[in-house]
């Protein structure tokens, strides 16, 4: 199965899994998952580092790299269509790194692996 993981679930998986639900570890350890870091998770890890939102253990740059490839992670590119779909998109969440997530869900037609609430309100299967 295809999952995709919202950036704090990336983040808590390679520096504090004990974060993350029993559900989504068991769902992120398995190795018959494909586990999908979006490319807006990337540049929302960039940018709450670099303005001293979020600490990371080294640089960006060489950070998400590390973990997407010491954790089978591969990157999901934003496509146009990803960014089309939030158009769509009720104002559950206003949050824009997360609306383009829900909308890569649901265009990709997978699960995300997410402990936010409101993700639940939209029409995307949510891991937790």
């Amino acid at each position: 199965m295809r999952i995709l993981l919202d950036t704090h679930a990336f983040v808590w998986f390679v520096s504090d899994f004990k974060r993350l639900s029993d559900r989504a570890l068991t769902a992120m350890k398995d190795p018959g998952n494909e586990l999908l870091l979006s490319t807006a998770s990337a540049w929302e890890i960039a940018i709450k580092a670099t303005v001293g939102k979020m600490n990371v253990a080294t640089p960006v740059h060489a950070f998400i790299p590390k973990h997407l490839a010491a954790n089978r992670i591969l990157p999901l590119p934003v496509e146009l269509s990803h960014a089309m779909r939030t158009a769509d998109l009720p104002l559950h969440h206003r949050d824009p790194f997360d609306r383009l997530l829900i909308a890569q869900a649901q265009v990709e037609r997978i699960p995300i692996i997410s402990a936010d609430r409101q993700f639940a309100k939209y029409d995307v299967e949510v891991l937790w």
